[in-house]
């Protein structure tokens, strides 16, 4: 919904993009000197007179008579930067916000609420948003006027007609604030959208949308800008995994392949920007971000274990190496980000002249690695902001190193020594340049993002130092960012504060489960278990279910929201919820926790059935949820049932505790209705759909042979021919074995059966019909 502006001539989302110099600093002081933010420690000493949100700045408001100017961002927002450039460090600037308004400056990473709430005030009122976000609410905080960046000239044309409207046309600016209000309560609750059965149908159409957006040409989903496609990889990797469907392994290769070589992924320091302003992954946006790196960690994880593709082993070590070298603060846990740049020097960190290479290099080696990574003299750096070559190159590759070393004379191992080499000369001299700024605060949420992708990462992968780091990290957050037994958002500086947000205890006690998972330590069950217990109290929704974003004893604002859009490009927060309480009712056995899960996904049913983006992980939570029995875990592992007319399907395990070295065997039964068959394989007639049966582990366990059963020839009535079917009660049984090495935890083994139902007169839709057993490895 659009809120038509009060001015139609007013410009609120200004385009231009001129660059300034910095005043000299602490010549002024305001009210956010005694802040641990970062990004708001960055405005402490501009002239404007900020205050931090809070009850002293609306108080100010009222007393004064005055509308607030609210300003939201982040310590890494290039453009947040522009703006205090020019316009929060000019005294004329600021002498007009002081005159007219009472200024606020809020950290969005610090205050996700206020950060949702005033950005979809903007961009229902100008279509689109962005940060940094400026707002203009009344003395109680109603939003009635919004835009984005300005440049100086047009911000303060803007900022005195605004002063305008509010002294003499105060109805309509009170008129529109209640509009603006109602609106945004309306468009926060799902309870005008039609609930929907929870089905596998349900999540396979979301995936075919999804996949209707795939670049097959460049990899990714829809065109520039691109950001990695964290839900959309993440759901085509679990449906893989849980159908066997091999179509889909091209959209999630490609999309990895092409990040991973592409001018996003920093080649030489590790990790990977925020996202690629081309459709091809060239040029990137140059932030770099603590949660996006935490979820291509995982999702390239998984990558290798379904492939076994050394590569994204390799990516995963990547961003380790990374964040190990700059982004983790000495008590083990993980800073937020960094910056892109200095205002008008954006990416200067990190793109090279091809004489620059030649001097760190020499002629020989630069030559080489020019060819390799894509180097030119004229460069192949666009500036994002004029879209000017400047001279200066961002190393990329065409195609992998395994590939280029398959035909050059070094050969393979030859050609990565020397390139390792290479890049060791070069990131050390790059390492000396002026470096981004880093917002070293430790969230909670991200912090679990990332102690979950190293603690999924070392178990998959059997790489104890992941998990070292994912366990240090976690004693961190318990030890310093709980409170009264209740967790906080934020540390910095030695002080932990803010109550923590639904998507900080979701986040943080999944990465625990992970961690009991990798570890087989029973106290990261126990603090998950009593955080989520907290979270259940403190965050659901009793009377329609799911899970707001604010907790009962948070401030309240204009609207209690569930947070739909998932806050940028990040996990769905009730999604993560609806899968931890999923794992938390099988590791447990209390129904309690599935029923919560059952409530949670049935109320945003209808969600996920119209917007399959930004829910990815609650359609994740329905597989898992339709994939586990009522009882616990021990019943999910010995079996299960499935009708699907004229069929009744069984998998059974014929031991759901065993240990490194044993083999179980797997069973599924298939009980066929009178007067229907099913095919067993016909070379003859390769058209007909064969029933089979195939067995995939995310475990470090071998599938066996399948050993179909002995089919019976019968005399098809229309092709008039011996055809080998099935009729009757069958059996599969397929021999799994764990391997030696496994370590202690729960397995999962995905059964999937194809099949294709008939009788005399006519076939049925071909079906895939999936389990998944659990299996409990002990040594």
């Amino acid at each position: 919904m659009r809120i038509p502006l009060l001015a139609t001539g007013m410009a609120l989302l200004a385009l231009g993009r001129p660059v300034s110099t910095q005043e000299p600093k602490h010549m002024h002081t305001n009210q956010l000197v005694n802040e641990t933010s970062p990004y708001l420690l960055q405005h402490a000493h501009n002239p404007v007179d900020w205050h931090p949100w809070g009850e002293e700045a609306f108080a100010k408001a009222k007393r004064e008579n005055k509308p607030i100017f609210l300003s939201v961002g982040y310590s890494t927002c290039y453009w947040c930067h522009v703006m205090e450039v020019e316009s929060f460090e000019d005294p004329e600037v600021a002498a007009v916000i002081n005159k007219y308004f009472v200024a606020i400056k809020v950290d969005r990473e610090e205050r996700p609420d206020i950060d949702e709430q005033y950005m979809l005030a903007t961009q229902m009122m100008t279509g689109r948003g962005g940060w940094p976000n400026s707002v203009w609410l009344t003395p109680d905080g109603k939003p009635w006027m919004a835009g984005t960046y300005f440049p100086k000239p047009t911000f303060i044309s803007v900022l005195k007609q605004i002063n305008e409207f509010w002294v003499n046309r105060r109805d309509d600016v009170n008129r529109q604030a209640d509009a603006l209000a109602d609106a945004a309560k309306r468009s926060s609750t799902t309870a005008a959208i039609q609930a929907v059965p929870l089905s596998l149908e349900l999540v396979d159409q979301a995936c075919a949308n999804l996949l209707g957006q795939f670049d097959a040409q460049n990899g990714g989903f829809g065109g520039a800008p691109k950001f990695p496609p964290h839900g959309t990889l993440a759901l085509l990797i679990d449906q893989h995994q849980r159908t066997g469907d091999k179509s889909l392994i091209e959209p999630i290769t490609k999309t990895l392949d092409a990040m991973w070589l592409g001018g996003m992924h920093d080649h030489l320091g590790g990790g990977f920007h925020r996202y690629a302003t081309d459709a091809d992954w060239l040029l990137p946006h140059f932030e770099k971000m603590l949660y996006d790196n935490a979820q291509l960690m995982r999702i390239y994880a998984d990558g290798y274990q379904i492939t076994g593709n050394e590569r994204y082993r390799d990516a995963v070590e990547d961003i380790d190496r990374w964040v190990r070298r700059e982004m983790t603060s000495p008590e083990g846990a993980f800073y937020s980000a960094l910056d892109s740049g200095e205002v008008g020097k954006e990416g200067e960190a990190y793109v090279w002249t091809a004489d620059k290479i030649k001097d760190v290099l020499g002629e020989e080696d630069a030559a080489l690695y020019s060819q390799i990574y894509n180097i030119v003299p004229e460069g192949n750096f666009l500036e994002e902001s004029t879209g000017h070559k400047t001279g200066e190159n961002i190393p990329h590759l065409k195609q992998s190193l395994d590939a280029i070393a398959q035909s050059h004379p070094l050969g393979k191992q030859g050609l990565i020594d020397r390139i390792e080499a290479m890049e060791d000369k070069l990131l050390r001299d790059r390492l000396t340049w002026p470096q981004p700024h880093k917002d070293d605060k430790i969230l909670a949420s991200w912090n679990g993002l990332m102690i979950d992708a190293l603690a999924h990462a070392g178990r998959v992968l059997d790489e104890p130092k992941y998990i070292e780091s994912a366990a240090a990290a976690a004693d961190f957050i318990l030890e310093s960012m709980i409170r009264d037994g209740k967790l906080l958002r934020t540390y910095r500086s030695g002080t932990a504060k803010l109550p923590g947000y639904l998507d900080d205890y979701v986040y943080f006690c999944k990465a625990l489960l992970e961690l009991h998972a990798a570890t087989d330590q029973q106290h990261w069950l126990d603090k998950a278990t009593g955080l989520v217990d907290f979270m259940l109290a403190e965050f659901e929704d009793d009377a329609d279910g799911g899970f707001f974003f604010t907790g009962d004893s948070h401030e309240a604002l204009i609207v209690r929201s569930k947070n739909l859009g998932g806050g940028g490009n990040m996990p769905n927060a009730n999604g993560i919820a609806a899968q931890l309480l999923v794992d938390l009712a099988e590791l447990t056995g209390q129904t309690k926790y599935r029923d919560s899960a059952e409530k949670t996904l049935q109320s945003f049913s209808g969600v996920m059935a119209k917007q399959p983006h930004t829910t990815e992980h609650l359609l994740i939570g329905v597989s898992r949820y339709l994939a586990t029995s009522t009882a616990g875990s021990e019943q999910a592992a010995a079996g299960d049932t499935k009708r699907v007319d004229p069929i009744t399907f069984t998998v059974d395990l014929s031991k759901s505790q065993v240990r490194p070295g044993e083999t179980v065997t797997v069973t599924v039964t298939l009980d066929i209705d009178d007067r229907w068959h099913l095919y067993a394989t016909n070379p003859d007639a390769e058209f007909l759909i064969p029933t089979k049966v195939s067995v995939t582990s995310d475990a470090a366990i071998t599938v066996g042979e399948v050993v179909a059963p002995k089919p019976e020839s019968r005399t098809d009535p229309i092709l008039k021919t011996e055809l080998n079917t099935y009729a009757g009660k069958i059996e599969f049984k397929v021999p799994v074995t764990v391997d030696e090495a496994a370590k202690s935890g729960t397995a999962t083994l995905t059964v999937v059966v194809d099949s294709q139902a008939c009788d005399q007169a006519r076939c049925l839709e071909p079906e895939k019909t999936a389990f998944e057993l659990k299996v409990d490895v002990r040594r």
